[in-house]
């Protein structure tokens, strides 16, 4: 399937779907409250078979967070990146770990390090950070550490 041909049945799955032009993989912004169809869709439809999670995480953009997913197709063997725009102060979205089971550590990270709640994950807790450090969320951009006096 050509990158046209996969826009095109993207389009129909979801058809709020915006593409990012440039790049050599297809980029598509999706609301989130349409990420969980279109994740189960994108992982079981037989034509796309985005049966590989390989890299999930959080950019901040100071106004607002995006969620970015990368997923490839072992079978057809292409590749696309989901994103989803979330509101900056109460970040959340569904969880995808029981589509791709690669996502619930993934999930866990962000969540620890960026506040995102993922919810019906079924082990939402810190991850690497130590006990104490619960919603500080030391990836984002307002983090600020009197200690280190770091601040970005």
């Amino acid at each position: 399937m050509t990158n046209e041909e996969l826009k095109t049945r993207i389009t129909e799955l979801v058809p709020s779907a915006a593409f990012e032009e440039g790049g050599e993989w297809i980029n598509v912004n999706v609301d989130p409250g349409e990420w969980p169809g279109f994740a189960r869709q994108l992982r079981s439809d037989a034509g796309l078979q985005f049966d590989y999670l390989f890299c999930l995480t959080c950019v901040d953009w100071k106004t607002h967070l995006a969620m970015v997913y990368h997923l490839s197709s072992t079978l057809f063997r292409h590749n696309l990146v989901v994103k989803a725009k979330l509101d900056n102060h109460t970040p959340q979205i569904e969880t995808v770990s029981h589509i791709w089971k690669t996502a619930e550590l993934h999930e866990r990270e962000v969540y620890e390090m960026f506040g995102v709640n993922f919810l019906n994950h079924p082990d939402l807790r810190l991850l690497i950070l130590p006990e104490g450090w619960e919603g500080k969320n030391p990836m984002r951009k307002d983090f600020e550490d009197p200690v280190n006096m770091i601040k970005l």
